[in-house]
């Protein structure tokens, strides 16, 4: 069944039907825009969320991501960073794929619509203006048939007359006779009309507007279609990245998994951990021999009473540690003047107090007042912060060795520098048009003195680190060590380079007249775990389980910047790969 035999006389009807199908799409189109804007709109409040509660560069909160349950925290925003991406990229695919196809074939649909309608148009004012030719070809006729019959009658009449003439009577037949001949000749021309209207006609019923009206069917039936595959694409646009998203809220997941609190308070300890030895008990100090006897039994009692008081108040002599907790000097030493023993069986002085048990402890405070003095002493001494010497002991190890550590790279960098300045210098005495050897020799002497400097520094961190109990390692590089693209790699100790690689990268280096650029050192490593087509401009491929060099990263628009090992740079989207950066 086709609108053509079915619907043939049903014109305003199909011109509705169509102008509906069209504004359904118009509709759908604007649907899903507000859809993408939706999308988008999640994703910046989540990507504005993620960067709100992001640790700043520096901050306190970045230094105790060391613990695993901030790390977990930090690991939970650059997943929902990541999920924000996704989001992004649903909104984009539904607008290029939906929205823009869709709009586009819209107004594909309409000029179709109107050259069909058109045509139908004019073959219906082509009918019309026949028929009018035929209406008027039939009104002539009769009107001429009409006079022809009167000048019939009129020339029968004077024929029958008596009086007319011969002269009027033959006038009146070859009247009658010019209208007759008329009128079969108007009746000639209405058969004619008629005829041709009736062709145009049926040409018109059984041709020209079946044919535009299946034409319409097959349009429309061809928007139905594109229609259907749009609303299948608003569910497949986000089922492409459901994967995706697993792997976010998987990340999420195992995020919460790896927090060891065990491990956090480990930690803290080797974060934290002075190395002091615990305080010793303290000693009690009788000064009972001036004080009477039976003013003793009756007042102190037994020397148990202070020593408990004492014992209670053992906290706060660790609080004299705390830096929160500073204790004015007045309350260190109430008294400025050791009290003199009343004579026996007299009054008791009056620097003694009423009770002979707030003496006691006066004294006793006495005692520890040299040992927190010698501690805000400690506060007040210049800080020696190159020997490290004002942190606790296992403190100083660390950064001691810490110290080491750097040092040892920086020395490695010069040592690798001194290596290739030496090569530079045996390429330009080889080949003098490349460059003057001696115009090397104050680089080199500055690297000589360099690693002189570097190793000093060295050698006195290292006996600082004995003197501290330390161990002394330091890290070592291999001076001979190449990465991927022919540089040093200090972390790769033991690698092993290939001569005829190193002199090829001396010439590499210094051809062409040193117009080539350095290309920049990666900063970590890329695994794609999808396939990336790198259709647009300033992106590129990648096929999944694919290892890319990362040379800059993600800066919260969900970008990465990598490179092939033949050079080749672009950007891949951030979610589509594993991103390992070097430490």
């Amino acid at each position: 069944m086709d609108w053509g035999s079915e619907l043939w006389d049903q014109y305003d009807i199909i011109d509705k039907h169509t102008q509906s199908g069209l504004d359904l799409v118009e509709k759908y189109v604007k649907f899903v825009k507000e859809r993408t804007e939706i999308e988008q709109n999640y994703a910046k409040q989540l990507r504005n969320l993620s960067k709100k509660y992001s640790p700043k560069r520096g901050s306190k909160e970045e230094q105790e991501c060391r613990f695993s349950n901030h790390q977990a925290f930090l690991d939970i925003l650059n997943e929902m960073n990541d999920y924000a991406g996704q989001r992004e990229l649903i909104a984009e695919n539904m607008m290029i794929n939906i929205c823009i196809e869709l709009t586009k074939y819209l107004q594909e649909l309409k000029q179709e619509r109107k050259m069909h309608l058109s045509e139908a148009k004019k073959a219906q004012q082509y009918l019309e203006g026949t028929y009018k030719q035929l209406d008027n070809s039939k009104k002539r006729f009769e009107r001429e048939w009409r006079e022809a019959e009167k000048a019939a009658q009129y020339a029968e009449k004077t024929d029958q007359d008596l009086n007319a003439t011969k002269a009027d009577v033959e006038k009146a037949k070859q009247q009658a006779h010019m209208r007759t001949h008329i009128a079969e000749e108007c009746k000639n021309d209405y058969a004619s009309q008629l005829q041709k209207y009736n062709k145009e006609q049926n040409q018109f019923y059984f041709t020209d507007m079946p044919l535009s009206f299946n034409r319409l069917q097959d349009m429309d039936e061809r928007r139905i279609k594109k229609l259907a595959q749009g609303y299948v694409l608003f569910a497949d646009t986000e089922r492409h990245v459901m994967p995706i998203i697993g792997k976010c809220l998987e990340g999420i997941t195992r995020a919460g998994t790896n927090v060891n609190e065990r491990n956090d308070s480990v930690v803290l300890i080797e974060q934290h951990k002075s190395g002091f030895e615990r305080p010793g008990d303290l000693e009690f100090e009788d000064y009972s021999q001036g004080i009477n006897r039976a003013s003793s039994d009756s007042s102190l009692g037994t020397p148990k009473g202070p020593l408990e008081l004492l014992g209670k108040n053992k906290n706060k002599t660790f609080r004299l540690f705390n830096k929160k907790s500073k204790l004015p000097s007045s309350s260190l030493s109430p008294f400025s003047t050791t009290p003199t023993p009343s004579p026996a069986n007299g009054p008791p002085s009056p620097k003694f107090g009423r009770d002979p048990l707030s003496y006691c402890l006066m004294e006793i405070n006495k005692t520890v007042k040299p040992r927190i003095s010698s501690f805000r002493t400690l506060k007040r001494m210049p800080v020696d912060s190159e020997g490290f010497t004002h942190l606790p002991p296992e403190q100083r190890r660390k950064r001691l060795q810490q110290k080491i550590d750097d040092i040892s790279k920086e020395l490695q960098k010069e040592i690798d520098q001194s290596e290739a300045l030496g090569k530079m210098k045996d390429v330009y005495e080889k080949n003098p048009q490349m460059g003057d050897p001696a115009s090397l020799a104050p680089q080199i002497t500055q690297t000589a003195q360099n690693m002189e400097r570097l190793r000093g520094e060295l050698n006195k961190y290292e006996s600082w680190l004995a003197e501290a109990g330390g161990r002394g390692d330091s890290i070592r590089y291999s001076t001979h060590s190449l990465n991927n693209n022919g540089a040093h790699n200090p972390n790769s100790p033991g690698a092993i380079s290939d001569d005829t690689d190193s002199s090829q990268a001396i010439y590499t280096e210094f051809d062409d007249e040193f117009e080539e650029e350095e290309l920049a050192a990666p900063i970590g490593q890329c695994t794609a775990l999808y396939n990336f087509p790198g259709s647009s401009e300033g992106t590129i491929s990648m096929q999944e389980g694919e290892v890319l060099f990362v040379v800059e990263e993600d800066k919260g628009d969900g970008w990465t910047r990598v490179r092939r090992n033949n050079g080749d740079e672009g950007y891949i989207p951030t979610s589509y790969a594993t991103i390992t950066l070097n430490k």
